[in-house]
């Protein structure tokens, strides 16, 4: 049996299995090669940081923060929409620096449109931003000033410079100052926090002008290489600066402009430096388009028709069409009318049968519409055309785990994952297959890997425990589960490693004071 990557010894013993995923998948963009940028255009900075927080510490802090935000409901759990984000993201966080740093990119469940960076390399994208973009390049420009905070440790200055409390005390205000603006209530920010601390970690998402005109300085270079438009960076701002001042009631989403204050100044700069880089008109990919319509759909108050939305768009160009017919398809499955939409999409297919999208909707939509064996098939042919792509083959295990066929859901994912490291989400249903499968031992091994990427060490440990302690287990099977725990065990403090030698429980969490 193969196995869920393993976690890299560097990392503390807390946190240390934790497996957030850094996904490097294709939708087909259109990239350039060209050299690598400059030292004077991605400086390599030393700082004081650097003596509070490691690189492995800011992961721990930005690993947290995650987890406060996936506990809390925001973070978006729709495969198409991750590996596109996921995607555009690695094209631009590639080419950003050397590869010491990763990156994962979250979109969340939020109509304002911001985005913002924590440490440890985790990036996250409202919903709202990304539909309030008009090209490809604006939106790759906001991810690229993001991933540049991070390859410039800006974040990590800020924190050193406001705090130096204990990391996971700095993860849990940063948090709750995240999760109260993502509320838009200041009850939720202030939860955990006590007076005094909000404002300090509020202004740790501030940034200093500087700051900001390296992140555009450094993302601008980041966009050239990716092979998109730099000028689309600044164009994007300037119409965000435009729409605050203009005021009317979708002014108060514009929260990106209070961690990112652009000035006429600003604006000119960034114009002015784009003008250095060659002319380029990126085609936006359909990944973006189709990701657009599938947010917007999935973003429509629960009084909203689809067939109101997207009535007949006969007149429009023709690729606008389909991609509008995408969005009344994914919106039809949204009110239960799965049928009505499998048409629409068996047209798409068959039109454009290169664009994994229309397969994987189609295939959701026969499943919606309680038609398993065309789902199957319509996804297990679109898993034969495109090997191991993330949103295919979840959708065919979801089916054949409703066609109740949980070996084969657990095969397939077990050959996706060993490809592709996988989300928390993706972790869970592995185990669910592995459970409906009857393989116990091995749905305990996977259930350790999803609490181990929830950051709980000790609950991950008893969990291997229990798979170990299934009957009727294999020799190999065993071997790999105590190497397991041996591995683990090694980032437990000593009095907690001699506890896992005798055999004795685990505390739900390991005290602060015993933390390395």
């Amino acid at each position: 049996m193969l196995r869920i990557p393993t976690l890299k010894r560097r990392l503390p013993h807390y946190l240390s299995g934790v497996l957030l995923t850094f996904v490097i998948c294709a939708t087909g963009m259109q990239t350039t090669q060209a050299a690598p940028p400059s030292t004077s255009d991605l400086p390599d900075i030393g700082t004081p940081a650097d003596e509070v927080f490691s690189r492995s510490d800011e992961y721990q802090i930005g690993s947290m923060v995650a987890r406060e935000l996936r506990e809390a409901g925001r973070i978006l759990d729709d495969p198409e929409t991750t590996e596109y984000i996921q995607a555009i993201g690695a094209s631009l966080s590639s080419r950003a620096q050397e590869g010491t740093q990763k990156f994962t990119f979250f979109v969340l469940k939020d109509p304002s449109i911001n985005a913002f960076a924590v440490p440890g390399g985790f990036v996250f994208v409202h919903s709202g931003l990304i539909l309030s973009t008009t090209s490809e390049s604006e939106l790759a420009g906001v991810l690229a000033h993001e991933i540049s905070h991070v390859t410039q440790r800006h974040i990590a200055r800020s924190i050193e410079a406001q705090s130096r409390g204990s990391l996971a005390a700095t993860a849990a205000m940063l948090g709750s100052v995240l999760l109260g603006a993502l509320s838009h209530s200041s009850q939720v920010g202030m939860a955990g926090v006590i007076a005094g601390q909000n404002a300090a970690i509020q202004q740790q998402l501030n940034f200093s002008r500087e700051d900001e005109y390296e992140a555009d300085r450094v993302g601008m270079g980041v966009m050239d290489l990716a092979g998109y438009d730099p000028k689309a960076m600044a164009t994007f701002f300037e119409t965000l600066s435009n729409r605050m001042g203009s005021g009317g009631p979708n002014a108060k989403l514009l929260e990106i402009l209070q961690t990112h204050p652009v000035t006429s100044a600003r604006v000119a700069e960034a114009r002015n430096r784009a003008t250095a880089y060659p002319i380029v008109r990126p085609v936006d990919t359909t990944g973006y388009r189709l990701t657009r319509e599938r947010l917007r759909v999935m973003t429509f108050s629960l009084d909203t028709n689809p067939r109101d939305v997207y009535t007949d768009t006969t007149a429009l160009d023709s690729k606008v069409n389909d991609y509008r017919r995408y969005g009344r398809a994914i919106g039809l499955m949204q009110t239960n009318a799965g049928s009505e939409a499998v048409p629409i999409l068996r047209d798409l297919v068959a039109r454009h049968p290169d664009v994994i999208e229309y397969h994987s909707a189609l295939g959701q939509a026969l499943l919606a519409s309680g038609d398993l064996p065309a789902s199957r098939e319509v996804l297990g042919h679109a898993k034969d055309l495109f090997p191991r792509n993330v949103p295919v083959t979840i959708r065919y295990a979801e089916t054949l785990m409703r066609a109740d066929e949980p070996r084969l859901a657990h095969s397939v994912l077990l050959d996706l994952f060993n490809a592709v490291p996988p989300t928390h989400d993706q972790v869970r249903l592995i185990a669910l297959a592995a459970s409906a499968a009857g393989e116990a031992a091995e749905a305990n091994y996977y259930m350790a890997e999803y609490h181990l990427i929830n950051g709980e060490l000790t609950l991950g440990i008893e969990t291997l425990r229990l798979a170990l302690a299934t009957p009727n287990i294999t020799p190999m099977q065993r071997s790999r589960f105590k190497a397991r725990i041996d591995e683990l065990k090694e980032f437990l403090p000593p009095r907690l490693q001699a506890a896992v030698d005798r055999g004795e429980p685990l505390p739900a969490k390991i005290p602060d004071n015993e933390r390395r």
